[in-house]
């Protein structure tokens, strides 16, 4: 048995099968990532356990995904008790959980006084979320003017998906250039640069889509006077603003709503979500005011798969959990604790560890060289951590973890920080 009671392999067996998966990944999926030699088999709670017999604290979650860790028992029951009864009919039926789902956000985000809140179309993930609201941005430019209210406004460092709209509203070139030319239409300017912004939103504008805490990017947080000058000139221009709030939505800041760090005047038109909706189960959705859904109508957007009964029943059971003031209040608690001893290493290598940035559970480390290595020095000592744009490391463990395992982890990235310098 290891520390956490989990039962482990012999490291002959474990690793012979180890060897044998990973060739076979290599001979039969495409070489799209770059991921490390191990074989993740199993999770309980903050912890992942690899094919022989390694313990990992995930302060990754995912990326920013299992919000309630692994194998949770609660979500684990819904979805067995889901697939024995109905797992897929199409969007050509209704089925139970998808409104249940629906009624629930809404009410719970106009609770929390986002009373802007209608209706929700639901997809498969983030990537198609912003893709859909990115074509009802393009169908409320023609609404309201024509053909000439087309243009879409996005920022540098942002990341909003690898599909051709998405990716055309996303930052960074490594991303974009191999697939160029992409959709057009879209206009990046500086974040958080108000002026830059005011002049790029025009008649021509039909949105302005933005994280309001930037997740891949860096980890970077709009200012309040920026988001409030985007809401402010997207009224006086008749242009949507959307919130993209895949990564730092659903209780990642300590508010349900990233944006309700910011106050009543900067609520969104269309708000994406999907990440932790589901704890892993994948899902998106976009989440419209009164006006936009009201400009749509049957036949304007479609999906297979979204908002199929699996993965709502799932998505009720974690929203209805991750939702409640309670809950979130934790993770006000324990990302100010992941704070604090964050600014703690900061202090210990301030040649190396430039800034600490973030909200609640989404924390970033700025450095001044690449932390890629770190990435791999902090596995070997146990610890899951993510690289972000900017040379800076993200933590983003999940929402319930513990204290004390917040001081591990933190205990083992000061040491893979020893080996760094």
């Amino acid at each position: 048995m290891d520390p956490h009671g989990c039962e482990t392999r012999t490291s002959k067996e474990g690793h012979q099968r180890t060897l044998q998966a990973l060739d076979q990944s290599d001979r039969y999926t495409l070489p799209t990532y770059s991921r490390p030699d191990i074989i993740i088999e199993r999770g309980k709670g903050a912890f992942l356990f690899d094919t022989e017999g390694r313990s990992y604290l995930d302060f990754t979650a995912g990326i920013a995904v299992t919000a309630l860790g692994h194998a949770d028992a609660t979500v684990a029951q819904v979805l067995y008790d889901q697939a024995t009864k109905l797992v897929h009919i199409s969007n050509a039926f209704h089925n139970e959980n998808a409104g249940k789902l629906a009624q629930k956000i809404i009410t719970t985000t106009r609770q929390h006084g986002g009373d802007w809140a209608y209706q929700l179309f639901f997809s498969n993930s983030g990537t198609e979320a912003n893709e859909g609201a990115l074509k009802f941005a393009r169908k409320w430019g023609k609404h309201i003017q024509g053909n000439d209210k087309y243009e879409v406004v996005c920022f540098t460092n942002a990341f909003h998906g690898r599909s051709m709209g998405a990716l055309s509203a996303t930052f960074n070139p490594k991303y974009r250039e191999p697939f160029s030319p992409l959709v057009p239409g879209f206009v990046r300017v500086p974040f958080n640069d108000t002026e830059q912004a005011t002049r790029a939103i025009t008649e021509k504008t039909c949105a302005v889509i933005i994280e309001p805490i930037q997740g891949e990017g860096g980890i970077h947080a709009a200012s309040a006077e920026f988001l409030k000058a985007l809401r402010s000139r997207c009224n006086e221009k008749k242009a949507l603003l959307i919130f993209d709030e895949i990564q730092c939505g659903l209780g990642r800041t300590g508010k349900l709503w990233a944006h309700q760090h910011y106050g009543q005047h900067c609520q969104p038109d269309m708000l994406t979500m999907a990440k932790p909706l589901a704890n892993g189960i994948p899902i998106g959705a976009v989440m419209t005011n009164a006006k936009v859904a009201d400009m749509l109508v049957i036949g304007d957007h479609g999906t297979t798969f979204g908002g199929n009964p699996l993965a709502t029943a799932a998505a009720l059971s974690v929203f209805e959990r991750i939702s409640e003031p309670a809950f979130l209040d934790t993770v006000t608690v324990s990302g100010a604790l992941l704070k604090d001893g964050l600014m703690s290493l900061k202090e210990q290598y301030p040649d190396i560890i430039q800034q600490v940035r973030g909200q609640g559970l989404l924390l970033g480390l700025q450095f001044s060289k690449d932390p890629a290595p770190l990435v791999k020095i902090a596995r070997k000592h146990g610890l899951l951590i993510l690289t972000g744009a900017g040379n800076t490391v993200r933590i983003v463990p999940p929402l319930n973890i513990k204290p004390k395992e917040l001081c591990l982890g933190l205990e083992k990235l000061g040491k893979a920080l020893q080996q760094f310098l």
